[in-house]
């Protein structure tokens, strides 16, 4: 079994031990599961080659797939060493949402965590609010550690973890030495940063999140493209942009409310207990079916709904039936994680 650390506080210092302790797995080139207010995050050193391959190898995640680094609360420093260029409308968003659950892609300074960035001109960078991460980033920084690669703490494509005990269930083959886990609680935000391109000279969205297209726009006082009215060069490989992603072990199937209630009337009075599961606003009439309620605000289901995923497949069920939730801004980002979660 791993180690399971819990800070002293739910905001620590650099001097606590449990941090310490984190901060020195990383500078000794181990892994940590990093709790941010998104996911739990499988972190290295991303300056560190081999422990980044070390969290590729973990994951099982080809190795031109690019990682997301770190970095502690004063991040300037870290900007100016990962990156070769910022433009203004970038840094705009990261003096307005850093500490946050937003990633930047940028042209990556040569030489600099090449292997963290899947081999590619640029990389993404994000700024995490969790306390428990800004402690941790700090103090591994005192060590020499500029930036932290984190990706989440999940087998490659499957649900993302919001919790320690979530990471150390997914990696229970790794020893202690190999993988440490920070307890820091359950992740307020729940689904990974929105991450926005600011290599091609405009911000595109390349992964909504909980940030709004119009929050970012507010911003940066730009339009906020998507990737497909970009015209040239392609878009840079980004974290968890693969078509099918964030998949539980059973098969998801996205309806609407009149085609889900039409599914469930088909089924019948009599549903063969523990076959399917659904995550709905309205509980279904039949009895043998595994009811999970959505709730009503975006940002409440983002909070749950990995954590849902993962205990809908502890119960075994081969399907999950979702109700598509709203075509809104603030429902983009669960929306896009339960597409995936059902490609």
């Amino acid at each position: 079994m791993h180690r399971l650390l819990t800070p002293e506080s739910d905001h620590p210092g650099t001097d606590d031990p449990a941090v310490q302790a984190a901060a020195g797995q990383l500078a000794r080139g181990a892994l940590l599961g990093l709790p941010t207010e998104t996911v739990y995050g499988l972190a290295a050193d991303a300056c560190q080659a081999d422990a980044v391959q070390r969290i590729f190898a973990a994951k099982g995640r080809p190795a031109d797939h690019p990682l997301i680094v770190h970095l502690p609360p004063q991040w300037e420093a870290g900007v100016a060493y990962f990156a070769s260029d910022v433009p203004a409308f970038a840094r705009a968003l990261m003096q307005t949402f850093w500490p946050g659950p937003l990633t930047i892609i940028v042209p990556r300074q040569t030489g600099v965590a090449a292997a963290a960035a899947g081999g590619q001109s640029s990389v993404g960078l994000r700024c995490p609010a969790h306390p428990v991460a800004q402690a941790v980033l700090q103090a591994a920084h005192s060590r020499g550690v500029l930036g932290v690669a984190a990706p989440s703490a999940n087998r490659f494509g499957r649900v993302s973890p919001t919790t320690a005990q979530h990471v150390a269930e997914e990696f229970e083959t790794l020893t202690a030495e190999e993988l440490l886990v920070l307890d820091g609680g359950a992740c307020a935000v729940g689904i990974e940063s929105t991450i926005v391109d600011a290599t091609r000279g405009h911000p595109v969205l390349l992964r909504p999140g909980m940030l709004t297209p119009a929050q970012l726009e507010a911003a940066c006082g730009q339009q906020v493209r998507l990737p497909h009215e970009v015209d040239g060069q392609p878009a840079p490989r980004a974290s968890g942009t693969l078509e099918s992603h964030y998949a539980p072990s059973a098969r998801v199937r996205l309806m609407d409310a009149k085609a889900l209630q039409q599914a469930l009337d088909l089924l019948g009075p009599d549903v063969p207990a523990g076959r399917i599961a659904v995550y709905a606003p309205q509980r279904p009439r039949q009895a043998g079916i595994a009811w999970h309620a959505m709730p009503s605000q975006a940002s409440a289901c983002a909070h749950e709904l990995f954590a849902v995923l993962r205990t809908l497949d502890a119960q075994g069920v081969a399907l999950i039936w979702v109700q598509t939730p709203p075509d809104l801004p603030e429902w983009q980002g669960v929306r896009d994680r339960l597409q995936r979660a059902a490609a």
